[in-house]
């Protein structure tokens, strides 16, 4: 039996993209006994229900991350937390940048605070590729909240709440992807590339999903659990959106990088390399007096979507988005 059935589970930004699909695996696999999506949007609360998300077990909360008086009585009975509330397009967060850091920097905060008045068992949080060597402010507060969150052990001592994240590249049919943009311009014949160079990490909502609910049965506190996934080339995705179609270079934008990084250099010095992820293990876990894995990373790794030894082709990136 998982030992996560029959939990109360609180999603944060519970009807974004991840967060249903979330709900939707979590009602099928694990039974909750209450399941709460905390969002601020009424409307989307509203749409989800009528799409179908109306179990006997589901509360809705409206409320904010920056809230945290909200977030206390959220979490009251709550067992487990997953945090995928952010404010994540980087052209928004480069506009406004103070926005950015209370969401994504203050509500993580938040987030500790009221978990552990409310004596949640676990944490975890959703993190990005773009944290690692940030270049774009988005990057730069996912960063900090990472920090944030594994060091957030340090609060809850022994025995207490246990905060880790997850961090993993591009999902497919998520909001902001490149996608839907691809599917508009093949009208015209010519879709627009940044670069022809550049390549990201891949995955399936599904697939986060399911890393997710993997890493809350196995995290200790302090982990940052980085999945092995599949790169892909944007001309690539271009061409099995719209194949044919002329493909127009039109330079990097502000905050974006030619290729993303998962698991920088430094990082690897206290990383477990295991059979479908690696493991970033925290540097000074006081809060455990369980022997941690030895780190079996060489020195120098770096995982990174240019150098991967997995990569998708066209015809892969097509079932991949059902094309």
């Amino acid at each position: 039996m998982n030992p996560l059935a029959s939990s109360t589970i609180l999603v944060t930004g519970g009807t974004g993209s991840f967060g249903k699909k979330f709900v939707e695996i979590a009602l099928r696999e694990l039974k909750p006994k209450k399941l709460i999506i905390y969002s601020r949007d009424e409307l989307k609360q509203h749409d989800m229900r009528n799409d179908g998300f109306d179990a006997p077990c589901m509360r809705y909360f409206i409320g904010d991350v920056r809230d945290q008086e909200r977030l206390r009585r959220a979490m009251s009975g709550v067992d487990i937390v997953v945090h995928a509330a952010a404010l994540k397009h980087v052209p928004a967060c480069e506009y406004n940048p103070l926005e950015a850091v209370k969401t994504n920097i203050g509500g993580a905060e938040n987030i500790i605070e009221a978990a552990l008045d409310a004596k949640v068992k676990k944490i975890l949080a959703l993190s990005t590729d773009k944290a690692v060597n940030p270049v774009n402010l988005y990057g730069a507060t996912k960063l900090v909240a990472e920090k944030v969150f594994t060091q957030g052990n340090a609060y809850s001592g022994i025995g207490g709440t246990r905060f880790s994240c997850v961090r993993y590249g591009n999902v497919v049919g998520s909001r902001g992807s490149v996608v839907p943009l691809f599917l508009k311009q093949r009208e015209t014949g010519t879709v627009t590339i940044t670069d022809p160079r550049m390549t990201r990490f891949w995955l399936t909502l599904d697939q986060g999903v399911q890393f997710v609910l993997r890493c809350l049965q196995e995290m200790r506190g302090g982990e940052v659990f980085v999945p092995k996934i599949p790169s892909m080339k944007m001309t690539d995705l271009a061409e099995a959106v719209a194949p044919g179609c002329k493909q127009k270079t039109i330079g990097i934008r502000p905050g974006e990088k030619l290729h993303e990084v998962l698991l920088s250099e430094d990082e690897a010095r206290h990383t477990v390399e295991r059979e479908k992820d690696f493991a970033i293990l925290p540097e000074s876990p006081q809060w455990t007096e369980d022997p941690w894995p030895k780190p079996n990373v060489p020195d120098g790794f770096r995982y990174a979507s240019d150098s991967n030894k997995k990569w998708l082709t066209v015809e892969d990136l097509r079932k991949m988005i059902s094309l």
